[in-house]
C-alpha cells in the first residue's frame, strides 16, 4: 500500500535536515506543510529551505504564492490529495514535512466541506477588519455564531474573519459546517515527531532569530510594508519588525519579542501534537532509528 510519511515537530527543532535525509533515503520528493513557506520573498523570516537544500530534493508548496494571494487549509487538502494521486504512481513512499498543524490535519484527517468564500465577501470582511479592528469583529462573531466564538482563538484575525465570511455569505453559522469527521485515506500514514529538550529547543530558536537578523530580515520585511494587512504577513518575525518600522518598538526589543513569540508558538505546536497518539517521537539526531521505524511500518 502507498505510504505517506508525515514529519512534524515544533519550529526550529530540525525538520528540514531530517526531511531531506528521509527523502534521499526513499528517493521521494518533499511536500512542505508550512503555511508561510509557500510565499515568495519570505525566505528569511520563514526559514525556507535554501538553494542547496532545494536542489538536493524536489520540494512542493515552497515559494509558489505571492504574499497577497489567498490560500487555506481546505485548498491545501485539495491540492495535496491531487498531488499524491499523481506522485504515488512513481513513488510508493511520499514525505510531508512541516509545522502548520491545520494543514497537516487537513491531509491526514480531512477538512470539513465549508463553502468557498467569494471575493466580494472576503473583501468586505477585510475592509471591516481594517476599519473597525479585530475586537469589533470578534464581538460580531459572538452574536452571529456564539458556539464557534466560545471555542475559537478570537485573537487570531484569520479565524475570526473566515468564520464571519461564512456567516455573511451563507446566512448560516460557521459551526453548522464543522462536522469534524475523519475522512478515510487510500494510503497508509506514518507520523514521525521530532523533539528536543525545551532548553535545547529554545537555544536553537534564539540562535535562529539572530541568524535571520544577520541575513537581512529587516530588509526583507521592509519590502512588504504595503502588504502588512494580509494574513500571510501576520506572522511571527514579520509583525514584530513591522512595529519597529512603524516606530513603536526599538529593534532590540522587536528581536526579543520575535524570540519570545516563537517560543510561545513552539509550545502551542507541542500541545497540539501531544493530542495525537499516532505520532512516534524521536530526537532529530537519531535519523537511523527514524528510517528503521518507517521501514518497519511500510
Amino acid at each position: 500500500m502507498n505510504t505517506l510519511v508525515v514529519l512534524i515537530g515544533p519550529t526550529a527543532v530540525g525538520k528540514t535536515d531530517t526531511s531531506i535525509a528521509i527523502a534521499e533515503h526513499f528517493a521521494c520528493p518533499i511536500i512542505s506543510a508550512d503555511s508561510r513557506q509557500m510565499y515568495r520573498g519570505m525566505e528569511i523570516g520563514t526559514a525556507m529551505p535554501g538553494k542547496e537544500e532545494l536542489e538536493r530534493c524536489r520540494h512542493y508548496f515552497v515559494g509558489q504564492l505571492a504574499p497577497g494571494d489567498y490560500y487555506s487549509a481546505a485548498k491545501y487538502e485539495e491540492d495535496v490529495m491531487a498531488l499524491l494521486k499523481k506522485e504515488f504512481k512513481d513513488n510508493p513512499v511520499m514525505l510531508m514535512s512541516g509545522g502548520s498543524m491545520m494543514y497537516i490535519d487537513a491531509v491526514c484527517k480531512g477538512i470539513d466541506d465549508i463553502p468557498t468564500v467569494d471575493d466580494e465577501t472576503r473583501g468586505m470582511i477585510l475592509a471591516k477588519y481594517e476599519k473597525e479592528g479585530l475586537e469589533q469583529l470578534a464581538s460580531e462573531l459572538r452574536l452571529l455564531d456564539p458556539e464557534y466564538y466560545n471555542e475559537a482563538d478570537i485573537k487570531n484575525p484569520k479565524r475570526v474573519m473566515h468564520a464571519l465570511e461564512i456567516c455573511y455569505m451563507t446566512g448560516k453559522t460557521y459551526s453548522s459546517f464543522r462536522k469534524r469527521k475523519t475522512k478515510e485515506r487510500p494510503f497508509n500514514i506514518i507520523k514521525i515527531g521530532l523533539q528536543r529538550d525545551r532548553e535545547e529547543l529554545y537555544e536553537r530558536i534564539n540562535r535562529r532569530v539572530d541568524i535571520m537578523i544577520e541575513q537581512g530580515l529587516v530588509e526583507e520585511v521592509k519590502k512588504f510594508e504595503h502588504l502588512k494587512h494580509h494574513n500571510s504577513l501576520n506572522t511571527v518575525g514579520y509583525k514584530e519588525i513591522f512595529k519597529y518600522l512603524d516606530g513603536e518598538w526599538t529593534l532590540p526589543f522587536a528581536i526579543e519579542k520575535i524570540k519570545q513569540n516563537t517560543r510561545i508558538y513552539s509550545r502551542k505546536q507541542v500541545t497540539w501534537y501531544r493530542k495525537d497518539e499516532d505520532i512516534a517521537w524521536f530526537h532529530p539526531d537519531n535519523i537511523e532509528d527514524i528510517i528503521k521505524y518507517i521501514e518497519d511500518k511500510i
